[in-house]
């Protein structure tokens, strides 16, 4: 299994994508896909017109954003330019078939694709991708909205993602002796946030759970101003990793 950060920032940061994640197994999955992190999926190099999967873990901007490039692009593909690509399954939290329904309904050019697309709604169960089995778990960010994290197993090893959290049972839950877990390290400890973790939690959440690395990621532009590993470290004494944009860990 390989990982690579398409995006370690939030909507608008001065030097980083969005939130956005590109993991290669017998399948080739993006999970979430937030501005810009379409260019940076170009620039690894891997064909877009082959992604058959997209996990998306709720639907705030910066998760989501450039997934309407990336659909209108393969559009102009297939009918323009003479290209093919698989159907395409996008998988996400309750709201999900609502949200595209509307969105390919109102859209130009959106509402009959010239390939399959199918919409899937998951909540802590897991399915099966190919050889890879996905574990959706609902993890609690803002109110009213129904937001996953992921975790993602194949050849004994095992990938968590938090998407957006708070400190909560159920993330814990879901990094629980991970290989490599992915979390939401939006601010510093000394200048915590709302609706998200800050990097203490982050440690404490990988030190609970027995995590073998951990990656923050999805920093706001204050974090990048504190030293987050180490305040992680205070909390988990295994591998620290500050995510950046383009960077590719394999497990």
């Amino acid at each position: 299994m390989r990982l690579t950060i398409l995006g370690s920032g939030t909507n608008v940061h001065p030097t980083r994508a969005a939130s956005g994640y590109l993991v290669r197994t017998d399948q080739t999955i993006l999970l979430d896909f937030g501005p810009r992190t379409l260019m940076n999926l170009i620039k690894t190099g891997v064909n877009r017109h082959q992604i058959t999967h997209i996990l998306f873990s709720h639907f705030h901007a910066d998760h989501f954003s450039d997934f309407i490039t990336f659909f209108f692009d393969a559009v102009i593909f297939m009918k323009y330019q003479g290209g093919s690509r698989p159907p395409l399954t996008v998988i996400g939290p309750r709201g999900t078939k609502q949200l595209f329904q509307t969105l390919f309904a109102t859209l130009p050019g959106f509402s009959r694709p010239p390939f399959a697309v199918h919409f899937k709604e998951v909540s802590d169960r897991p399915f099966w991708i190919g050889k890879t089995k996905i574990l959706p778990r609902t993890v609690t960010h803002s109110p009213r909205l129904h937001c996953l994290g992921y975790r993602i197993e194949y050849g004994g090893s095992a990938l968590a993602y938090s998407g957006d959290s708070q400190y909560c049972r159920n993330l814990v839950r879901l990094c629980g002796d991970a290989s490599l877990a992915i979390l939401d390290c939006s601010f510093p400890a000394n200048r915590p946030g709302p609706v998200h973790l800050h990097a203490g939690q982050c440690g404490l959440v990988a030190q609970q759970a027995g995590v073998g690395q951990l990656v923050l990621s999805h920093f706001y532009p204050i974090a990048d101003r504190y030293d987050v590993k180490t305040q992680a470290a205070e909390k988990y004494g295994g591998k620290i990793r500050k995510g950046k944009d383009l960077l590719t860990i394999k497990l």
